[in-house]
């Protein structure tokens, strides 16, 4: 067409919505606006709509899983750490009497282990 309207119509679906439009789009599907009216209003494809709303509510399903780090997972690293240091300080013994029982010398200096 020589009158422009075919380049309009194209870089209409081109356009891209910002973030704040699409959740806004995912809001009012969830509060029930139909995805048909929404899809010819935005000029976005149902399934790109289905698409936002899929994304939004696992997002959302993904946050009520985690939690807030607090006093206590800095209190269990400590106790994590203490745990490593114990079992190492243990194998280091159980060495040194297995060495002992079977007759053979302790290492002078450092550990080789």
């Amino acid at each position: 067409m020589g009158d422009g309207r075919s380049a309009g119509v194209g870089s209409e679906r081109k356009r891209r919505l910002s973030s704040r439009r699409k959740v806004e789009a995912v809001m009012r599907l969830l509060k029930g606006d139909s995805l048909e009216t929404l899809s010819r209003e935005l000029k976005v494809t149902a399934a790109r709509l289905s698409e936002w709303r899929e994304s939004f509510l696992a997002a959302g399903g993904a946050a009520l899983k985690s939690r807030r780090p607090d006093a206590r997972d800095d209190e269990v690293k400590r106790l994590q750490a203490k745990i490593g240091e114990v079992t190492m300080a243990n194998e280091l013994l159980n060495e040194k009497i297995d060495r002992m029982e079977a007759g053979r010398p302790l290492a002078s200096g450092r550990s080789r282990i």
